[in-house]
């Protein structure tokens, strides 16, 4: 059971959640779009490879990347898929390969909304309210509803395939972060205006959720503080509401850099990480991503009251990071750019060399 590692001497205990799930130490696997699936979102070996190497690394939590619910929400080449039972098999080994190691087993599901697109889904991208700048549409009452019924379904499935939980993907601009966002949703119905209505959607699907699975089955949400439209002061709100609740097991606030400090407004000079970490949570746990890369970058997170860290990046580069770090809490990840050669050797098929390579100096241009 390789995930039981974690340094001794800094939050060594077992994590357990409102549903009774254990978590073995405080390293999650973000959730990384790598491009490594099948065209009709059915699993491959590099994907398989990839994430089940993260759980034999010593992550405590492993979550796949933002699989897309139903087809017209397919964003991206390569995206893993939770629609329907061709997905299955796929999933079940997946789930299997990686709890194998001891690791609790997540997906992560999504819905593209105005960034999908038309070669993927056969139709013309769908968003809370006409937006002229992707050409998407509004979407109508009956496509919200069965949106909110694929969400669940995709739980259903994932519970099925015996993944211990799954997390809604409320962040960076996809469909839900977009019925978040003022300025992107004007709607004038029960889906739009007020904070509240901004959130039904996410709220409707996380009650069906709760419905149709075992209360044993864990549930997050992944949420952004900023960009996209999306105002800090509301998701503060929402957060509190949604802690107060307890109807998640944990929060994923992505910050993109957790030490940034606010600049403006309410919340002026505070580091984003402290905001969220000084709310009463009412037993939801939190977890934060953003440039964590140094085990002094995860102490100073578990430090801020944070419950456990989610690593993008640093689990990319390496693998096992939470066993680097229980060997020398003072470990640092190699500096970028990496040659392709490591990047395989950590377990990265081609295509997700070939994307991170387009992501500025992390990849050597000669490699």
């Amino acid at each position: 059971m390789s995930a039981n590692l974690v340094s001794p001497n800094l939050n060594s205990s077992n994590l357990t959640f409102l549903s009774g799930k254990q978590m073995p130490n405080r390293f999650m696997l973000a959730p990384l779009t790598n491009l490594q699936s099948h065209d009709d979102g059915t699993l491959s070996e590099d994907e398989y490879n990839w994430l089940t190497m993260r759980a034999k690394g010593g992550f405590g939590l492993t979550m796949t990347c933002a699989a897309f619910a139903e087809k017209t929400g397919k964003g991206f080449d390569g995206q893993l898929g939770a629609a329907g039972d061709g997905h299955f098999d796929g999933m079940k080994r997946l789930a299997d390969g990686i709890k194998e190691h001891g690791s609790l087993a997540y997906t992560q599901i999504v819905h593209g909304g105005m960034r999908t697109l038309e070669k993927f889904t056969g139709e013309r991208p769908v968003c809370p309210s006409d937006n002229g700048e992707t050409g998407a549409r509004a979407m109508t009452l009956d496509e919200i509803k069965a949106t909110e019924e694929a969400f669940i379904n995709a739980a259903i499935l994932s519970e099925k395939a015996g993944f211990d939980g799954m997390e809604i993907h409320g962040a960076h601009g996809y469909l839900l972060c977009q019925f978040l966002s003022a300025e992107i949703n004007r709607r004038e119905d029960d889906y739009g205006g007020s904070l509240e209505n901004r959130t039904r959607i996410i709220d409707n699907i996380i009650a069906g959720i709760k419905q149709a699975c075992d209360s044993s089955f864990s549930l997050a949400l992944r949420l952004s503080p900023a960009r996209f439209g999306v105002q800090i002061d509301e998701i503060v709100a929402y957060y509190e509401r949604l802690c107060a609740a307890r109807t998640l097991d944990f929060i994923d606030m992505s910050l993109w850099d957790v030490f940034q400090v606010v600049d403006e407004g309410a919340y002026e000079g505070q580091r984003l990480v402290d905001i969220f970490a000084q709310l009463d949570r009412h037993d939801t746990k939190l977890t934060v991503a953003g440039k964590i890369t140094t085990g002094e970058d995860v102490k100073n997170v578990l430090d801020a009251g944070v419950d456990f860290v989610a690593l993008g990046r640093a689990g990319i580069l390496h693998h096992d990071w939470p066993q680097k770090f229980a060997a020398d809490e003072n470990f640092q990840s190699i500096p970028t750019p990496v040659t392709k050669a490591h990047l395989t050797t950590e377990g990265l098929g081609p295509k997700f060399v070939s994307y991170m390579s387009t992501w500025a100096g992390f990849v050597e241009e000669s490699a």
